[in-house]
């Protein structure tokens, strides 16, 4: 059996870093993923996909000292559900990634550009027009499936 998570994305927020009792670092993480796809009107769509991520020790440290919101990230590691209870006596629970590795993909420099460039107009001319679109693989639709689905 395999428990095993990759995900490229950006950070939402800069990583929160606590620490336990024993002292060790412990780095928390938003990171957003994105899907795009043509439906079935040939529509271009986009989903956005939250994660919650954790890690600790040397990857915490990594994670607290270099990386900031909108780090384009590699994400390898486990998923896990961890549960708890409320103030109010209620049992909640929340699935995250325990990262093993974390990569930078872009560099603070190109961080840097991207904050500070400004999106540059199209010279003047006569309007060219779009590019045919070819459409891609569509979003599959799992629901006559899942109402087959034993469980």
């Amino acid at each position: 059996m395999m428990n095993k998570a990759i995900l490229i994305g950006r950070l939402g927020a800069d990583p929160e870093t606590r620490y336990t009792q024993a002292g060790s670092p412990v780095a928390n993480m938003s990171l957003a993923t994105n899907e795009t796809y043509l439906d079935r009107d040939g529509q271009r769509q986009e989903n956005t996909e939250w994660h919650r991520v954790v890690s600790f020790n040397k990857q915490a440290e990594f994670c607290s000292n270099y990386l900031t919101k909108g780090r384009l990230l590699l994400v390898e590691g486990r998923i896990q559900t961890r549960k708890w209870q409320d103030q109010q006596g209620e049992n909640r629970y929340t699935t995250e990634i325990v990262a093993h590795r974390v990569q930078a993909l872009d560099s603070k420099r190109d961080q840097q550009q991207q904050a500070t460039s400004m999106p540059v107009p199209p010279p003047p001319g006569p309007a060219q027009p779009a590019p045919e679109q070819v459409p891609g693989p569509r979003k599959p639709d799992y629901t006559s499936v899942m109402d087959e689905a034993p469980f």
